[in-house]
């Protein structure tokens, strides 16, 4: 009896959420029906970036990788998309397959990218990592810019429309109640379940096992060797997810953009991804959904509105272009976040707890295991 009533109490508690999710989600469905195309993409955008940032707050909020090359993999999704289902017809090269095996295969070749790189990840930490990964970001602007048959070079190439159960995601009209839909009415609904998909998987990892040695390599690697954590197993494995979730969020922009530019896909998409994990919260699938969302509709936002915002204006106007401003916005951000919110916007009244005895640990464990950090 006494254990029967405190969990009827945590279901109690819980009926709430669970309302507050479902009427959410209530919500999001019936956004196609009443905002027009610029709030849909905005909000597609924001979908695609929540879900490549749920990638790289499992590398770097959770595991403690410092990684600067989540656009390259972002590209590898997006050109593997185009290269996949191109059928060649506009001179460039492309296999003609079908859009939902071409987008699978796409995901499958971003994680063969990390699988590449994922014996250095495993190895290397910090700014080591950091400035390994920096150079894929290099070598991916090479490519892209200069493979014109299979990127289309300076002007990208144009994406093909995602076909899925018979239905196609382009903007031929589908009357659903009366109102007319187009691609991106058709992709927001994709998009909701992708990411809905993709936080559930993150979410599982994070709360099993998986996700406890993840911690426990982020925060004792040491420590986490001695146990037995295979700790340069597990980095090179996250590293992999981390770049599959990357190239899952390319291909999603892909097919909202309709078009891959190379420019795009650059050292600053990677900062802004940085900045996602920061802002919303380190380590937490929520907090990488509303890091996601803040940064990547702010700069849209301040373009929507920027008639009736002092000191914004349209770029080459004399004015602060509305991307200048929303780096200056989400740069302030991550320094507030950083200072006074230590657990980001998700968990404003976390507070790191102190790690003297965490080091101490790990400097007396050091001379004896060294070698426990390739287990």
């Amino acid at each position: 009896m006494s254990d029967a009533l405190p969990r009827r109490g945590v279901a109690t508690l819980s009926r709430p959420r669970v309302y507050g999710w479902a009427a959410a989600g209530l919500v999001l469905a019936a956004f196609p029906f009443y905002l027009d195309r610029f709030w849909l993409q905005a909000g597609l955008f924001a979908m695609a970036a929540a879900i490549g940032a749920i990638g790289i707050n499992l590398l770097t909020g959770a595991t403690g990788q410092l990684s600067m090359g989540h656009a390259f993999f972002l590209a590898v999704g997006a050109y593997g998309y185009c290269a996949f289902a191109g059928d060649g017809t506009d001179g460039l090269a492309g296999l003609g397959l079908p859009g939902w095996l071409a987008a699978v295969l796409a995901v499958v070749l971003a994680g063969l990218a990390g699988g590449v790189f994922s014996p250095i990840a495993g190895r290397l930490t910090g700014a080591y990592l950091g400035i390994a990964t920096l150079a894929l970001i290099f070598i991916g602007q090479h490519v892209l810019f200069n493979a014109h048959d299979l990127t289309g070079g300076f002007n990208g190439r144009a994406v093909p429309p995602l076909s899925l159960f018979g239905l196609t995601f382009d903007d031929t009209e589908l009357l659903v109640a009366q109102v007319p839909f187009g691609s991106a009415e058709k992709l927001w609904y994709l998009g909701l379940i992708l990411l809905l998909a993709g936080a559930l998987f993150a979410r599982g990892v994070l709360r099993g096992r998986p996700g406890r040695a993840m911690n426990a390599i982020r925060d004792h690697r040491i420590a986490a060797g001695v146990m037995g954590i295979p700790v340069a197993r597990y980095r090179a494995a996250v590293f992999v997810l981390s770049s599959m979730y990357a190239g899952l969020a390319g291909v999603l922009l892909a097919l909202v953009f309709q078009r891959t530019v190379p420019e795009y896909f650059g050292m600053l998409l990677s900062l802004e991804y940085l900045a996602m994990i920061v802002i919303g919260g380190l380590g937490s699938v929520a907090g990488a959904v509303v890091g996601g969302v803040f940064v990547s509709l702010l700069p849209q936002l301040l373009n929507r509105y920027s008639d009736a915002l002092p000191l914004v204006s349209a770029p080459g106007t004399g004015g602060i272009a509305p991307g200048e401003a929303a780096r200056y916005l989400y740069g302030a951000a991550v320094v507030a976040v950083v200072l006074f919110l230590p657990g980001g916007l998700v968990r404003p009244g976390f507070r790191r707890p102190a790690r003297t005895t965490a080091h101490a640990t790990e400097r007396t464990a050091q001379p004896s295991h060294s070698s426990g950090e390739e287990r």
